[in-house]
């Protein structure tokens, strides 16, 4: 039976773990904007599109081989070690670190192997050697995610974050490194020393992770060969994490095949209605390089709330509080809607003077870059939606629909790809077209599925419309002031604090139509103080000293 405060126990575990791993994504995205930024400044557009060439087949195999994986591991072990079984917890990670092996080291070989006739087939030639490079880091990161995934489902989250900010200072450090090294030699050696710092912070993050699993082992002081129950065979174990894995993959690797969409039909269509080689390829590094990495920032944020919102809903569930339910799964929507809703609209109104802001050095992209930014950015809104009703629906038990949506979403994709791009007045802006329509398509399907539940029951005015509200106000501020501060400001000045104007303006309004509440706050690390801001400020009715 559901206690008195078991909504509001589920709700603050939930948003703290959410905070934690959202501190540490944003660590690590920082990072990567120190490298993803400079290195299309040093490698420029036709680097940058061998760069991302590569990447795109390197992030497909990646998510087949290891997206899955932590979730199940995690899951597992925490099962276990819920009944004293820490040699069956043992047991999970030497069954997983045998499965990884193979296939970290299947889809190292199949990079490697069949680059040249990827590169072919896509017309991109100049990411042969980028791809090539790539190909030891699906290996480590394999067995990297054994390690995390244990760590995970002991709640020891730290070990996770730690290896995670070492990969990606590594990565960051050898990528510019290398680039710039090899920058003399060509663009295309360029991006391969870049996607080779992939393989090193993978190698150093790995080193890193199972050093502190090791350390873990033989400080702890935990009897490891304690266990209940029957010795469970190799074969058991492995069907039992693969039951798990599958389909968590099978979902997962949908968003990146949607990525090959534009790898693979991009370039060639823009080639069919008169762009040249060159110019097809300069589009799609923009498309791919340059605008989705500035849609992608969000993402670390609504990644956190994800992963953390899927054990408080299945615990909630299992409780049978169907009042607790409702109140988690708002609380996951509206964080969507709060973090996506201003992002999306901030980055597609001041599309050019972020881009502008950004590649400083790349002049010849900012205006094409900053239209295709400008319908990109829209997509954020939709992504936000559905990477977090995701997490709900997993957290009720049905894994598989999110995946069948987003397959939805990815017809609508492959189909307006093909058919947009090869529309001379759009061009490359109809790939983007296409990615914001299949992100609507699998967050509506999300939304409409959890909305049919008959133990929910959302208030779609703290859900979406107060959002809405504050969106609003912050844009016609951000226009307002961008255009003013332009006036008698630099041009990138201008730009930053219209930037900063917008998010104080959009905190304020989260006060004023109380789209966040006290009860949010109280859950917050920090939160607190930002209590005693809303009170200092005399902005909310029951905030006031």
């Amino acid at each position: 039976m559901p206690t008195p405060d078991s909504k509001k126990n589920s709700s603050s575990t939930f948003i703290r773990g959410a905070a934690i791993l959202g501190a540490a994504a944003i660590l690590v995205k920082v990072l990567g904007a120190f490298f993803r930024i400079p290195l299309g400044n040093i490698i420029g557009d036709k680097g940058m599109s061998y760069y991302q060439g590569a990447y795109a087949y390197y992030i497909m195999l990646l998510t087949a081989s290891t997206a899955g994986i932590p979730t199940a591991i995690a899951k597992i072990v925490s099962e276990r070690l819920a009944k004293g079984n820490e040699r069956g917890a043992m047991s999970i990670v030497r069954v997983s670190n045998v499965l990884m092996l193979v296939i970290g080291a299947a889809s190292a070989l199949l990079l490697f192997i069949f680059a040249p006739w990827i590169t072919e087939a896509n017309e991109n030639y100049g990411s042969l050697m980028s791809m090539r490079a790539l190909a030891p880091a699906l290996f480590f990161v394999s067995m990297m995610a054994v390690y995390r995934g244990y760590f995970q489902g002991r709640q020891m989250m730290e070990p996770f974050a730690i290896s995670q900010v070492i990969e990606q200072l590594f990565r960051v450090v050898g990528g510019l490194g290398l680039a710039i090294v090899f920058l003399q030699s060509g663009f295309e050696f360029a991006a391969a020393g870049a996607t080779f710092g992939a393989t090193t912070g993978a190698v150093i993050g790995f080193a890193a992770v199972y050093y502190m699993y090791r350390k873990f082992v033989k400080t702890s002081g935990i009897d490891f060969n304690q266990g209940t129950g029957e010795h469970e065979s190799f074969w058991k174990v492995l069907g039992e994490i693969l039951m798990i894995a599958i389909p968590i993959t099978i979902g997962a690797s949908v968003m990146p095949i949607m990525g090959l969409f534009d790898a693979s039909i991009v370039i060639v269509r823009l080639k069919e209605i008169g762009f040249s080689g060159a110019d097809a390829e300069s589009l799609y590094g923009q498309l791919s390089g340059f605008a989705q990495s500035i849609v992608n920032l969000p993402q670390v944020i609504t990644a956190a709330v994800q992963i953390s919102i899927v054990p408080a809903i299945a615990n909630l569930k299992t409780l049978g509080d169907n009042k607790g339910l409702t109140h988690n799964v708002e609380t996951g929507m509206r964080l969507a809607m709060i973090i996506g809703l201003p992002a999306a609209a901030g980055i597609s109104l001041l599309a050019e003077p972020i881009i502008r802001l950004l590649y400083f050095n790349q002049p010849d992209v900012w205006v094409t870059t900053g239209k295709i930014l400008a319908v990109y950015g829209w997509g954020i809104i939709f992504l936000s939606l559905y990477q977090i009703t995701t997490g709900i629906i997993q957290g009720f038990g049905k894994p598989v629909l999110p995946a069948i949506f987003l397959m939805a979403g990815a017809v609508f994709k492959l189909v307006l790809n093909y058919t947009l791009v090869s529309i001379p007045s759009l061009n490359v802006l109809g790939a983007a077209i296409a990615t914001v329509t299949a992100f609507a398509v699998a967050a509506i399907l999300n939304v409409v599925y959890i909305m049919t539940r008959k133990e929910i029951n959302l208030n779609i005015s703290k859900v979406f419309t107060r959002p809405i509200i504050d969106t609003v106000v912050m844009g016609l501020v951000v226009v307002a002031s961008y255009a003013l501060f332009t006036m008698f400001l630099p041009g990138r000045l201008a730009t930053v604090a219209s930037i900063l104007l917008g998010g104080f303006v959009y905190l304020i309004m989260l006060f004023v139509t109380e789209t966040i509440t006290d009860e949010d706050m109280d859950m917050m690390p920090g939160g607190t103080k930002l209590k005693k801001l809303g009170a200092k400020l005399r902005i909310r009715k029951d905030g006031r000293s």
